[in-house]
């Protein structure tokens, strides 16, 4: 296997995981908002609560775990994707 497809294998994976944890997230939080209004959190129901800030935070979390695995994934093919 050459590096350039070992290289776009190992980042579609990284991508198609990190999408597959944003949909979960995302749907996950809204199908099961009533029972997790239940519990509160800082006076507010958690599933509110969840929704406006701690999903933003776990987007954010993506993100940066993209950003530094794609720097790893980078540095590891840098010598074989682009030989100069």
């Amino acid at each position: 296997m050459s590096a350039p497809s070992s290289y776009w294998r190992k980042t579609s994976r990284l991508t198609a995981w990190l999408l597959l944890i944003w949909v979960v997230l995302t749907f996950g939080v809204t199908w099961f908002a009533r029972e997790l209004n239940e519990y509160s959190f800082f006076g507010f129901p958690f599933g509110f609560y969840f929704a406006a800030q701690g999903i933003l935070l776990c987007y954010l979390g993506i993100i940066v775990h993209y950003s530094r695995r794609m720097r790893d994934l980078d540095a590891e093919h840098a010598s074989e994707i682009d030989p100069e």
